[in-house]
């Protein structure tokens, strides 16, 4: 269960500087009834993301897992280094262009239309969903681990708080920092659109070698393991 604490605190971290999600809070942080539209923005996405992480991974998730006659501890480990190499891969793409993406607009101004932030929030990350690869290489190596339904349920949920931590920093900001919220959040959107895509591949690549070392060393373990049941019982059958 540690392990895939690990795992999946490390892809969250990563997944987290998400600029779908930040670029429009912070625009609602420096708009009027602020941290009013931020909360229900940021329900919004928390809802849509974890309801639909789970319905993922006690769907689909364990269809295929059924499929799998004996899965055992090394499809986890498996699962881990394909999570690793997937966010591997994604600060390479990231890194690679950086450049391109940097110029790319990530600022996004919601319409007003009369709708509420919440529906904002849920309507960004449902559109936004079916492309979240970091979240599915978490679910998958969630899923693969065999873990009881619970605590599959709980692993998802600390993502998910994970993911929505920049949102709830905005909001804590806008209630404690007064007068100077205002200029702190417009300085941080002024920064995230100059530097985003060089900060998401850089966590990206923390999370890919952390993830990546995960399954490394749990294909280590099981053998030293296996090892020394063996010369146990080797030893037993010599010294009875």
């Amino acid at each position: 269960m540690l392990r895939l604490i690990g795992l999946v605190v490390s892809i969250g971290i990563a997944d987290s500087l998400n600029p779908t999600t930040i670029a429009p809070a912070l625009y609602l942080a420096t708009s009027e009834r602020a941290r009013a539209r931020l909360i229900e923005f940021t329900l919004g996405v928390f809802v849509v993301y974890f309801f639909g992480g789970v319905a993922v991974a006690l769907g689909p998730g364990q269809v295929v897992l059924a499929l799998i006659p004996h899965p055992g501890r090394r499809l986890s480990y498996v699962l881990e280094i394909v999570a690793g190499v997937a966010m591997l891969t994604a600060a390479a793409f990231l890194w690679g262009y950086r450049d391109r993406l940097r110029s790319r607009e990530v600022a996004f101004t919601p319409r007003r239309n009369g709708r509420s932030s919440a529906v904002l929030g849920a309507t960004i990350t449902a559109v936004e969903f079916p492309t979240a690869f970091p979240y599915f290489a978490a679910i998958t190596a969630i899923v693969g681990s065999g873990e009881g339904v619970m605590r599959q349920i709980i692993l998802i949920l600390i993502f998910n708080v994970l993911f929505i931590t920049p949102l709830l920093v905005m909001i804590t900001i806008l209630t404690f920092a007064g007068a100077d919220a205002y200029r702190v959040l417009s300085a941080g959107r002024a920064w995230l659109e100059r530097h985003w895509p060089v900060v998401l591949a850089v966590l990206a690549l923390l999370a890919g070698v952390v993830v990546t070392l995960l399954g490394v060393t749990g294909f280590a373990a099981p053998h030293h393991n296996d090892f020394g049941s063996f010369a146990r019982r080797f030893r037993h059958i010599l010294h009875p």
